[in-house]
């Protein structure tokens, strides 16, 4: 039952995908050279009247399989080559008009409509025939309608007259008059040929009668010219003369003033080299003068180098020479002040490191006693019992005894003989161990002092009692 539920849905996928592929291949894009016609059931337009084509150009459509169909028109222009010959004119005198026209379908919307209405299926070449008997027949109608003079000489006016006629009878059929290009007019009766010669003909003669005009009026001219010029040849002659008699008279003031000039310059040259001269002798001796005074100067500078300077120099050198050994002295004390102070500083923190040590050991000890601080002591002396014994016994080692005369009496005390005696006073002279600890502040057990054990419950007891 599953095999054949999955085999359902396989189909059904696979169906879906048919119509998927379908449908995308049923949407046609339109591209720009080209008007997308779709034909067949398309609907009503706009105006609510039924269409027989819908034409895109430069979008797409989705084109329904089976009530619709779709084709392409070519936008590529057409190139059509009119050769009209004996045409009539308005004169009734027969014209040839060769001329090329350059069509192409038209891509405005009512247009592309006739295009496709008309057109489509045609190929280019079925085209091209259909719109050039079209334009062969507006080409007739429009020469039928001008003078050969207009035609001639008015090729504009030529030219717009058939781009209408044509471009509105194009339209008809869906195409666009794009270019028009009349290469050249001629007739039978060779009017044209005549019209030419005689706007040739013209064109000369008033060439010829502007040449004569230009030549009578040079003529003219130069005449007018050489009168011109002797005139005022004349009366620059003239001007020359009075010009001349007016400058002699000039030059001849000039050199009276130049001669008055040059005697007065003259007398003032000799004044001013006379008070030049006293003025040189002036500032002569006023140099001399200051001379001596800036020698004077010299020799002060001179005498005030030679013996001024150098003892301020051997002054301030004695000065630096002291500030120096004042400041070596200086530094060298603070450098032994600064040594000490770390020695001491050292010293102090290696101190506080040992008695912090033997704070910590001491702390570890009562721990260990049980916190009480009597046992540790008693711990701290049963480990240093023997250094103890040590130091007593060294007291007498080193006592040098050469020789020991005894005189033993046998009337010793308590039975002891005299060297006996000796020997307990020598002993005696040691130091006890319970002076010791007493002289330190602490107390010596009893056990180490000799006590049996019924004098130490007896001592015991005895502050009890009291």
């Amino acid at each position: 039952m599953s095999n054949y539920f999955v085999i359902l849905i396989t189909i059904a996928a696979l169906f879906l995908f048919i119509i998927i592929v379908a449908m995308m291949r049923r949407y046609k894009r339109c591209p720009s050279d080209r008007i997308l016609v779709v034909y067949g059931k398309i609907g009503k337009g706009s105006d609510k009247e039924s269409r027989s084509a819908k034409c895109i150009h430069g979008g797409a459509a989705f084109i329904w399989p089976v009530i619709q169909a779709y084709s392409f028109l070519d936008l590529t222009p057409l190139s059509i080559e009119i050769n009209l010959t004996s045409a009539l004119s308005k004169q009734n005198i027969r014209v040839d008009v060769p001329s090329r026209f350059t069509v192409g379908i038209s891509t405005e919307p009512n247009i592309m409509n006739n295009a496709a209405e008309r057109l489509l299926g045609l190929t280019q070449e079925s085209i091209s025939n259909l719109a050039k008997d079209i334009i062969f027949g507006q080409l007739r109608l429009v020469v039928a309608t001008m003078e050969i003079e207009e035609i001639n000489s008015n090729r504009d006016l030529f030219l717009a007259a058939v781009s209408s006629n044509v471009e509105a009878e194009l339209k008809k059929i869906g195409l666009k008059l794009i270019n028009v290009n009349v290469t050249d007019i001629n007739d039978e009766s060779g009017y044209i040929d005549a019209l030419g010669k005689e706007a040739a003909a013209k064109a000369i003669n008033d060439a010829k009668k502007s040449v004569a005009e230009k030549n009578r009026d040079g003529e003219i001219g130069q005449a007018m010219a050489h009168r011109e010029q002797r005139v005022q040849v004349a009366s620059a002659d003239a001007t020359a003369v009075e010009g001349e008699n007016v400058a002699k008279v000039t030059i001849a003031n000039s050199d009276a003033d130049r001669r008055e000039r040059e005697a007065e310059a003259n007398r003032r040259a000799v004044a001013a080299e006379k008070v030049t001269e006293a003025r040189a002798l002036e500032e002569a001796y006023a140099a001399q003068k200051l001379a001596e005074q800036v020698r004077a100067q010299r020799d002060k500078a001179t005498q005030t180098a030679n013996i001024v300077v150098p003892a301020e120099i051997d002054k301030q050198k004695v000065e630096i020479d002291a500030e120096a050994i004042a400041e070596q002295t200086r530094r060298i004390a603070k450098g032994e002040a600064d040594a000490i102070f770390m020695k001491m500083a050292a010293e102090g923190k290696g101190i506080f490191e040992i008695l912090s040590k033997q704070a910590e050991g001491f702390d570890q000890l009562v721990k260990a006693a049980g916190n009480d601080p009597q046992k540790a002591v008693m711990m701290m002396i049963a480990d240093k019992l023997p250094e103890l014994v040590k130091t007593q016994v060294e007291a007498i080692k080193n006592i040098k005894i050469d020789k020991v005369t005894v005189w033993e009496t046998g009337n010793g005390k308590d039975g002891k003989t005299s060297t006996a005696n000796f020997l307990q006073g020598m002993l005696g002279s040691i130091p006890p161990l319970d002076d010791v600890f007493k002289s330190a502040g602490l107390e010596l057990p009893n056990y180490l002092k000799g006590t049996n054990i019924a004098e130490q419950k007896t001592s015991e007891k005895e502050p009890k009692e009291k």
